[in-house]
């Protein structure tokens, strides 16, 4: 065999290839999930993603015998400061074949330039943003993605332990079921709706919804700060998502708490899935990839869990149950048959207590792996 080469992106077209690298690996896989080709190529593209203004990245391609047989991405993103100092190097859009030599050239590109910025921490899979892909699989092989989350094989894990690589945090997943709604979460539900005089309500046209999406923003980068991995948005950041996501937004998938004076306290957002509709149209827009993801939003059974946020004040207080309890009739009307949770982190035992009222299995598990270069 001969040597493994690495090639740094730098042309759209190197971009393109970098990003569809996974559907060469996986096309025979039928429980990855590809990205959308278009969220990855503005994502990763300097002049599409506001994430660089506050963030420098450098992206990687291996090659053997001329074929590409892996890639990573390297992030620096400068608001992730410890006591003024950059705390670590992000990697992420990692994907290589089952051969350590690759595994380990491709990390010694973002390794060396961890080195040349004075970084003596890496971790990852993470994206820009806590919004993007992130987490290595390590459970829950034969179960399928989400358009959310990265898929990989059982291998990845094994080669990043022998480069060195440690666990850092584990986000776990669960599947539930629809069944009847749990008599115990509407008695939770109505209970705090009374006590702290809180309504549940729901935007009725799209442009309230988009009205409202600064406001559901500036609460995310305040109720998540202390979450792994956050860094807050930009308002850049913020109308940049906006446009890219609250257009697809089913307005009865977005229960809202308020209080009496009207302020947000609390929101849920949720979304029919897109896995299969990917898959079919392999991540890419054109020429039935809308109708595919169209179809999915009319008729889908599965429903993806994507952004659940509470007030820190209203925390452990049973505003979680109002939203579980609202979503759980919706689902129930629509028909839907199951949801998926997403990640969460393993120590959020806030939400995954509610869990405990649904029949649902803990399916899947992700991991951010972390290596220390002093």
């Amino acid at each position: 065999m001969t040597e493994v080469t690495i090639k740094e992106v730098s042309s759209l077209r190197e971009l393109r290839d970098f990003i569809r690298f996974p559907n060469r690996l996986y096309r025979h896989n039928s429980y990855w999930v590809p990205t959308l080709f278009i969220d990855d190529y503005h994502t990763l593209r300097k002049d599409k993603n506001p994430a660089f203004e506050h963030c420098e990245a450098r992206y990687w391609i291996a090659f053997r015998n001329g074929a590409p047989v892996g890639r990573i991405a390297a992030i620096i993103n400068k608001k992730d400061v410890v006591n003024g100092s950059q705390s670590a190097l992000r990697f992420g859009w990692v994907d290589f074949e089952d051969d350590i030599e690759v595994s380990q050239a491709l990390f010694q590109q973002v390794e060396g330039w961890a080195h040349e910025r004075g970084i003596l921490t890496i971790h990852g899979p993470l994206g820009f943003t806590d919004l993007d892909r992130e987490g290595m699989l390590v459970e829950g092989f034969n179960e399928l993605g989400t358009m959310a989350t990265n898929y990989n094989y059982p291998y990845y894990s094994e080669h990043l332990s022998k480069l060195g690589y440690e666990k850092d945090v584990d986000w776990v997943e669960y599947e539930m079921f629809v069944t009847a709604p749990d008599p115990t979460v509407a008695r939770i539900a109505d209970i705090a709706k009374r006590r702290l005089n809180l309504r549940l309500v729901y935007c009725k046209t799209r442009k309230e919804l988009l009205g409202l999406a600064p406001e559901i923003f500036k609460m995310l980068n305040q109720e998540y700060s202390h979450l792994y991995g956050f860094v807050p948005l930009s308002e850049s950041q913020i109308k940049h998502y906006v446009k890219q996501y609250f257009h697809f937004i089913l307005l009865e998938y977005v229960p809202i708490i308020v209080d009496e004076n009207d302020r947000l306290i609390a929101f849920a957002i949720a979304m029919p899935s897109f896995s299969r509709a990917l898959q079919r149209s392999g991540g890419k827009l054109l020429p039935f990839g809308f109708w595919h993801l169209f179809r999915a939003l009319k008729t889908e059974k599965q429903v993806d869990l994507c952004l659940v946020a509470v007030r820190a004040e209203y925390q452990g207080k049973g505003a979680i149950a109002i939203l579980m309890d609202a979503m759980h009739h919706t689902f129930a009307d629509r028909k839907v048959l199951k949801v998926e949770s997403n990640p969460e982190l393993e120590s959020n035992q806030d939400v995954q207590g509610q869990w405990r009222y649904y029949d649902r299995r803990q399916h899947k598990r992700r991991r951010c792996f972390v290596k220390s270069l002093k």
